[in-house]
Order: C-alpha cells, then structure tokens, then sequence
C-alpha cells in the first residue's frame, strides 16, 4: 500500500499546498519520523534468549524474503525490512475511498511526488470517519478502511512494523514483496496499476519464495499457490462485475434511475462472492458479501485486482520466469506510461491460454 511519503513531500509542498494541506503532511511526516526513529535491527532481535519461538521464525523469514527479493527477483531491496519497528496491534493507518454514485471512477487527492491517487490515509479513526462524513455530504459513495503497512516508495529504508508478525507466513511474505515491488517501481498518478502489480508480483513471488526454502509441495508453498490462484479467480470475478455496473451507469438513464437500478445489481454482485468465496483462499480479509456495497467499496478492491490475467499472460511469454516478468512489466509501463494495462495487453495476444495457471 502506499500509504507514506510525507516526510519528503512536506518540503517540496510548502509554497504549493494550503494551510490544512501543510498540516496534514506535516502530521505524516512526524508519524513516519516516529517509526524510523524507533526502528531495531532485526539481527539484534533475534539475538535475543527470550524471544518467542514464533516470532523468531517470522523475523528469520523476513531476512530470508529480503535475500529472495533482491537475489531471485531483481527487486530493489537495500536497507528495507532488516529493521523492525514496535508499534500497537492492528491499524497504522485508516484510509478514506470515495466515488460519485453514478460512476466507477475514484475521487482523487493530489499529492507531491505520487501525484493524484484514489485514498487518502489519516493515524486517526476519528479524522478518517469525518472526511469520509464530509463526502457523503457532497453526494459521494465512501469507504474507510484499515491498513497495517506502508511504502515510502525507496526514500527511506523501511521498518518491518510488529503488527505484521501476527500474520501468517504465507500473508506475511505476499505482503513484503508486494511492498517491495513499490520500492522498485512506482508510476506517479496511476495507482490502479501500482497496486495491481503489486499485488500480482507479491502473490506470485510467494509461491516461488516458499517453493525454493521448503519445496514444491510443502504446505506454505501449497497455501501460497493457493493464495495466487485466488487472487486471479476474485480479478476475473471484479472484471465481470464491473461490466454489468459500467454497461448501467453508460446507458443514459436518467441519474435517479441509476441510483434506483444499482440497488438490486449490488444485491446480485453480493450474492455472487457468496457463490465464489468458498472456492478462494488468502482472501479471509476481504468481506464483499458482508459489509454494505457502494462504487467506492468496489473500486478498492479493483485497484488491487485489475486485470491480473494479463500479468498472469506475460509470465507464460517468459515461461514462467518471475524475475523476466518483472523487469519487463516495469520496462513496458515506464515505455507506456498513459495505459500501461494496455501495453501489457498488447505484448500477451500471441501468448497461449493456460488452462491453470501456477
């Protein structure tokens, strides 16, 4: 997720950004100060006599995803994740989404360096509620979510943040590459496409990271695969159901019809997760058949699962080479940066479809 770069923006925003905009980077700033300050080696933690058994095999696995990461998969890993930074259970950030309500197109906020992204992240619940509040009142769809870890996108070297360590190995892995594939590459203003591929490279990544340390038919790498072909069936799931909201909210019907129309198209994109999540894996966070449904809760998920058949297609171009892949996914976007989903697309038509993938 990215979720932190204000302490190199707060410079470059001062003569750009209002008074509120200031304060609210300066906050950012400070909470990334914070967890930078209090980072520990990992190594000296692990030196530790008393330290729980658990946590020190997830500590030991962290240092080897750093190694896997940098020597198996080209990712830019440096000083990211050889530190761990000790911070309260659950939530680090909360992280506001909104959307017209006839439309499936974010509302966005503008920020130094990253440029317009879809989210806007807040170190209180509280403050979050209320942007969410004051959004609702201009007429959009919201959402507010947590979120356990961030990207400072390579400035500076990242801390592992305890509260990941309640995770479990498979999750925990999937999450570091993924953030590790931010700290590779990142395409100011398409976040669609960053978390996307993030989330593809993280998933994927696992499978190969827990093959090579156990084997191939070693219950965490079982489990990963597991998790990866999930993150490809819930994509093709978003993608269909994407089509039928796109096909009402396009066809001209006055905007009160719309809003009356999406209440049952809702009631049915529920009804089908319920059908598909028994078939998934990996995915015990995500609750679509659960909590109420609106534009903002489904461009959430969209950003991270778009089109991932497509990455899925240029990994069988390079035969299943995960390090090739990457570097080509980065090289295609930084060539195309306006549509690089659609580049990727383009370089994929000659390849063959799989009848599974890994």
């Amino acid at each position: 997720m990215l979720q932190s770069i204000a302490a190199v923006a707060l410079a470059i925003c001062t003569f750009t950004l209002t008074g509120c905009e200031i304060d609210y980077i300066a906050h950012g700033a400070y909470e990334e100060a914070r967890l930078l300050w209090h980072r520990r080696p990992i190594s000296d933690e692990l030196a530790k006599g008393d330290l729980a058994p658990d946590v020190r095999a997830k500590l030991e696995m962290v240092l080897r995803v750093r190694s896997f990461a940098s020597d198996q998969l080209g990712l830019n890993v440096d000083g990211a994740y050889s530190t761990v930074t000790a911070v309260d259970k659950g939530a680090l950030t909360w992280v506001v989404m909104a959307a017209p309500k006839d439309s499936l197109t974010p509302h966005t906020w503008w920020f130094p360096i990253v440029g317009r992204v879809p989210y806007r992240g807040y170190f209180s619940r509280s403050e979050a509620i209320a942007e969410a509040a004051q959004l609702e009142s201009e007429g959009y769809d919201t959402m507010v979510r947590s979120a356990v870890t961030f990207s400072s996108l390579g400035f500076f070297s990242d801390p592992l943040l305890s509260n990941l360590l309640m995770l479990d190995r498979v999750t925990l892995a999937g999450v570091l590459f993924h953030e590790l594939f931010h700290r590779t590459y990142f395409l100011a203003g398409d976040a669609m496409f960053d978390e996307s591929a993030a989330t593809y490279v993280g998933s994927r990544s696992a499978v190969d990271f827990f093959a090579a340390m156990d084997g191939v038919n070693a219950s965490d790498t079982v489990r990963a695969r597991g998790a990866y072909e999930s993150d490809l069936r819930f994509a093709d799931f978003l993608q269909r159901e994407e089509a039928r909201l796109l096909k009402l909210y396009h066809s001209g019907l006055s905007r009160d019809e719309i809003l009356k129309q999406r209440v049952p198209l809702f009631k049915d994109i529920q009804a089908d997760y319920t059908k598909l999540k028994p078939s998934l894996s990996g995915l015990e966070r995500f609750d679509l058949d659960k909590e109420p449904l609106n534009n903002a809760v489904l461009i959430n998920y969209r950003l991270y699962f778009h089109h991932l058949d497509d990455f899925a297609a240029l990994e069988r171009l390079y035969r299943g080479d995960l390090k090739t892949t990457i570097k080509a996914i980065i090289e295609i976007a930084k060539a195309n940066t306006n549509d690089p989903f659609y580049a990727i697309w383009l370089k994929t038509r000659e390849v063959p479809a799989a009848s599974s993938d890994r």
